[in-house]
């Protein structure tokens, strides 16, 4: 069984009902709006809760930073690559998220967090050297992940090598990338591919990439954290994405037009 401490994780969680819940735990010593609104969604759907002291609830997640919430869950289930097409196409190109090592939980559940708010179609982690779906993750998403389809593949290249026979183009995002992340057609079928936290992607992911994208920096500093990073380029697909959808001339940017002559989004 998993563990989901806060109140956003547990209240997304329950929302979402992708997770088969035993049983809440909220703490004796807090009473509001919120916590009372989620005992009541809790009841609703048939979730047992007890009140338990503050400080079992700390021992069971392991960190005071619960809110006086804790459930306890079945693990979120993990997809394969074949699984991220079985939802239907929403009439304009799917956006794809893949992780080459990504270690830190919470960079992990910030992305996630980005990734479900950008309204990307899936995502794709590696079953080694990667950060797992853990507590901390999962509260560092604000309950972002029990929304998302997150695929777990054990080689990331091979995983990348299947899009691109899906026509799937494969993105990476590189500091020494040919081309400015807004400069960029990100309407078509992409997945945009993230590296290591100071290390970015692996050589032979960076090889599997039909396309190196850069975020210009005009200070001092080369790069920005990978969250951040992707949050940028994530963002900036959803902006052209909407403007292809309401028919804005020039949504992609002055290299828009070039690039889709190479083929993307066509």
């Amino acid at each position: 069984m998993d563990v989901l401490y806060g109140v956003h994780p547990v209240a997304e969680a329950l929302k979402a009902g992708r997770r088969r819940f035993d049983h809440v735990l909220v703490a004796a010593e807090r009473h509001d709006d919120r916590l009372a609104s989620l005992v009541a969604h809790c009841k609703q759907l048939g979730v047992r809760v007890r009140q338990e002291a503050r400080e079992h609830l700390t021992q069971l997640a392991g960190t005071a930073a619960h809110q006086g919430v804790v459930a306890v869950v079945r693990p979120k289930e993990l997809l394969t690559i074949e699984d991220l097409f079985e939802a239907p196409d929403a009439g304009q190109g799917r956006l794809l998220l893949a992780l080459d090592g990504v270690e830190d939980p919470q960079n992990l559940g910030a992305l996630l967090r980005v990734a479900d708010g950008a309204g990307v179609d899936g995502v794709i982690v590696t079953e080694r050297r990667s950060a797992p779906l853990s507590p901390v993750a999962v509260k560092a998403s604000a309950g972002a992940v029990e929304h998302l389809r997150v695929a777990r593949v054990v080689n990331l290249v091979r995983a990348l090598e299947e899009l691109k026979e899906r026509n799937i183009w494969v993105i990476g995002l590189d500091e020494r990338g040919e081309t400015d992340y807004d400069r960029f057609d990100l309407t078509g079928n992409c997945v945009l591919v993230l590296g290591r936290e100071g290390a970015g992607l692996h050589e032979l992911v960076k090889r599997t990439c039909d396309h190196l994208l850069r975020i210009p920096m005009s200070g001092g500093v080369s790069s920005l954290n990978v969250s951040t990073a992707g949050a940028v380029v994530l963002y900036e697909a959803a902006r052209q994405r909407r403007a292809k959808a309401w028919g804005v001339v020039g949504d992609g940017g002055p290299g828009a037009s070039k690039k889709k002559q190479k083929g993307l989004g066509s």
